[in-house]
């Protein structure tokens, strides 16, 4: 049974012959009333600040939980950032790579076919050669052949 400061105030002790002294019972009462309603009053200002710090906690602890929760996914968008780095740098150096090998091959098909020009350079040059060399040998003969008309009929 909870006693409170009124059941002490409103308590009565019945008189017996050789009783303790009615005035400091009161007086003592009152004393123990007053307490009470002290530890009373004190004890709802400890129950009201302990609510308070117990929202306080809770508010705290769903901070704590956003604030897990917010580092976790940027612990995820920086792993998920450096695996598209990486992949991007991957595809990169794989489309450089295939640019080189392009590169490369075009320039070894480029120097193949100067290779083939200058062999049908070579040839042409040869062939323009011999041309002018029957020419000219076709022109000495000719002149050849006026020299000895010319001598035989006397000119």
């Amino acid at each position: 049974m909870r006693i409170t400061p009124l059941d002490i105030q409103q308590k009565h002790f019945p008189m017996k012959f050789r009783g303790f002294d009615v005035e400091e019972v009161l007086a003592f009462l009152e004393v123990i009333r007053d307490e009470m309603e002290d530890l009373m009053r004190e004890n709802a200002s400890l129950k009201e600040s302990i609510a308070r710090t117990e929202t306080q906690v809770g508010e705290y602890r769903d901070m704590e939980g956003t604030l897990r929760e917010t580092l976790m996914t940027a612990q995820l968008m920086v792993e998920e950032y450096k695996t598209n780095s990486r992949k991007e740098a991957e595809l990169l150096i794989r489309e450089a790579e295939l640019k080189a090998d392009s590169l490369m091959k075009d320039a070894q098909e480029k120097v193949i076919k100067i290779h083939e020009d200058i062999t049908d350079l070579k040839g042409i040059r040869r062939h323009f050669k011999e041309e002018v060399k029957r020419l000219i040998e076709s022109h000495l003969r000719m002149l050849d052949f006026d020299k000895e008309r010319e001598e035989s009929e006397g000119i």
